[in-house]
């Protein structure tokens, strides 16, 4: 619904007072107390008084002639107009009904030289089907999805859904993600994302028919920098594959941890999990066990995954250990819960279950990936 004028506005008075106060509005699930970030998109206490205050006294229009300015709404791209769109060459098909196997589309750069992105932004082609994207960049000689045939869309082999995903997976960066809630990707300068030469951007495409035939054919608007960055940006994750979420259990907890194999700036987190995601939290564990707390996103909410962006970034040494823990929901007072009589395992559908820690860290721009993750003696 609109909010733009009072006449649109003043119906929904008492919906906005309950959502305020409940915080489900503006979307924001960070636990006070924790970070702080750069984007924090939640109200303050004098914010929510006021319109409060305002649905209790009858949600009076006041003076006409006080009212600011219509806003007026970016159209297209969110970003900066695009240096380069790469996208999917063909519109893949969508079933009215069922499920569908996440798809893997390659699709060339045919850049000459390397490319350092400081903006990136995934419009979708059919936001209704959409469920969830990620670019990976393959760079040249990558053996990854090697049987793809370029703008095909491919499905790795397995002999069910979780093994097809596993075959899947990569080492290669994340250009972006795109799910429901988030926003483009837009680096601060002297910071950028590495596409080489000859590289090309996979679309991993996970899509949810919802009751007709359709099609997506979605793509990616990029913004190089003009000068080379003092740093690069890189996607990192922690995760589990492996648990079982017994039936009716209403606070299943699952951990997964990690050292960080050389000094990197930690800048941002995003938490995935799917219909059964009750919390999750990022945490920094000091050598004696002790728990530091960088984000705790509580309630988790499948329906507005968001990126939480570091204010200011965090230095972490070579060793630091980073956990991540996530509890899930699957009884019966979980209203999102798809069916709380079943054992839960990790898959890709979404009354399956995935447990990930994304997070995004900077290090030198002489820096690849693969010997990021070279341990050094020290």
């Amino acid at each position: 619904m609109p909010f733009l004028t009072y006449p649109q506005t003043r119906p929904w008075a008492k919906a906005i007072r309950e959502a305020v106060l409940l915080k489900k509005m503006p979307p924001w699930f960070a636990e006070p107390g924790y970070g702080p970030f750069s984007n924090d998109r939640s109200l303050s206490r004098d914010e929510i008084d006021t319109l409060v205050h305002w649905a209790d006294g009858g949600a009076p229009e006041g003076n006409p002639n006080d009212s600011p300015p219509l806003r007026h709404w970016t159209e297209g791209w969110n970003i900066p107009n695009p240096d380069v769109v790469v996208g999917m060459p063909t519109a893949f098909p969508l079933p009215a009904s069922g499920d569908v196997e996440y798809q893997y589309i390659v699709v060339p750069t045919a850049f000459g030289k390397d490319k350092w992105v400081e903006k990136a932004e995934l419009r979708a082609g059919n936001r209704a089907a959409v469920h969830h994207a990620v670019v990976y960049i393959r760079e040249p000689g990558s053996a990854w999805l090697r049987d793809a045939q370029p703008g095909v869309p491919y499905v790795p082999p397995g002999r069910t859904p979780r093994e097809r995903l596993l075959s899947g997976s990569t080492t290669s960066d994340i250009l972006l993600v795109y799910a429901p809630g988030n926003v483009p990707e837009e680096w601060p300068p002297g910071l950028a994302k590495l596409i080489k030469a000859g590289s090309d951007l996979v679309f991993q495409m996970h899509y949810t028919p919802n009751g007709r035939a359709s099609s997506d054919q979605s793509r990616v608007g990029l913004v190089f920098a003009r000068t080379g960055p003092d740093r690069r940006v890189m996607t990192l994750q922690l995760g589990s594959d492996r648990f079982v979420i017994p039936p009716g259990h209403p606070d299943y907890r699952v951990a997964a941890w990690g050292t960080l194999p050389n000094d990197a700036t930690l800048l941002s987190l995003f938490p995935h999990m799917h219909l059964r995601g009750k919390s999750f939290e990022y945490n920094l564990v000091e050598p004696g066990g002790r728990r530091h707390t960088l984000l705790r996103v509580n309630p988790y909410n499948f329906h507005w995954q968001l990126t939480y962006r570091l204010a200011p970034p965090r230095e972490l040494k070579a060793g630091t250990k980073l956990e991540c823990v996530a509890y899930f929901d699957n009884s019966r007072n979980n209203p999102a819960n798809p069916d709380p009589e079943d054992a839960v395992r990790f898959g890709p559908q979404s009354w399956e279950e995935m447990m990930i820690g994304f997070f995004d860290v900077a290090v030198d721009a002489r820096t690849d990936k693969a010997s990021f993750f070279v341990r050094r003696s020290r």
